[in-house]
């Protein structure tokens, strides 16, 4: 340990620029100061460090501030708001085909770009029943609210259940016979509840994918499938009352508030959930197919 004396003098502090050290590694050195009466003294006892010798007050400075202060890692993302994480880890998951920041090899049917697609009607109300028992699913936990910020998402205006029965009701109108929801409908909706009791991380994963997926790619599903075998009829499924945009915006705000309570381990938890969403979704998109 080593003792440091400042005493003033007439001098500027800003003259001395470097500190002098004795072989002994005792470092006494006047540092004047028009801040400091004359008579004033102080003692210190610091630390030296041979590393530090002769190096200028700045550059030694510099090196006690990053030495002590480790920066945090940063998310993808994470500068915009938790919404932005997701949709960040979500676009990964998309082929190139899909979305040009897609990282994801093309290895079944429904990930190759959709006008490549042979669709069919029965295939195309499979999935339109299933997805209808996803979205009841859906807002029938918000509406319950196990935990008490789901019900932040009650009537955002993205609820789809309603436009799906009547779009049900025009194909049975037209003849068609609607099915029963397969197997793959079931699963989801049934991880879906048990995820909202025990997980809402992961829950929030898969309501977020589920509703801003639909109002981007599924939307150009909706016209692609729609040119192919309706007529280019555009289905309830479609369509939003109000501003699509504003409604997302809104559903966004909502979840970035929620997640602000999160710790980063909850944060990461709820993204590792990305992978399984899209398995899930995945499955009953390729009803289409069928």
């Amino acid at each position: 340990m080593a003792s440091l004396n400042l005493t003033s003098q007439s001098q500027s502090l800003f003259n001395k620029t470097h500190l002098q050290v004795s072989p002994s590694l005792s470092l006494s050195t006047a540092i004047q100061s028009a801040f400091v009466p004359k008579r004033a003294s102080f003692q210190f006892q610091v630390p030296v460090s041979p590393r530090i010798v002769n190096m200028p007050l700045k550059a030694a400075a510099i090196v006690s501030s990053t030495t002590a202060e480790k920066p945090q890692k940063r998310y993808p993302g994470e500068a915009k708001g938790f919404v932005e994480e997701m949709r960040f880890v979500a676009m990964k998951l998309h082929t190139r085909e899909q979305a040009k920041e897609g990282e994801k090899e093309v290895e079944k049917p429904e990930e190759r770009a959709v006008p490549k697609w042979e669709p069919s009607v029965e295939g195309y109300l499979r999935f339109l029943v299933d997805s209808k028992l996803v979205y009841d699913t859906l807002e029938s936990i918000v509406d319950k609210a196990a935990y008490p910020f789901y019900a932040e998402f009650k009537n955002t205006g993205l609820e789809r259940s309603e436009k799906l029965a009547k779009d049900l009701e025009w194909f049975k109108e037209q003849g068609y016979v609607i099915p029963e929801a397969s197997s793959a409908g079931a699963s989801y909706a049934q991880c879906l509840k048990e995820l909202s009791e025990k997980d809402p991380q992961a829950f929030i994963c898969h309501f977020y994918n589920i509703y801003f997926a639909h109002s981007a790619g599924g939307r150009m599903i909706g016209k692609k499938v729609a040119e192919k075998i309706l007529n280019k009829k555009e289905l309830e499924f479609y369509k939003w009352d109000g501003d699509l945009k504003q409604l997302l915006q809104n559903v966004r705000d909502k979840l970035n508030k929620v997640a602000e309570s999160w710790t980063r381990e909850e944060k990461n938890h709820c993204l590792e959930e990305t992978e399984k969403s899209f398995k899930y979704s995945g499955e009953i998109l390729r009803l289409i197919l069928s």
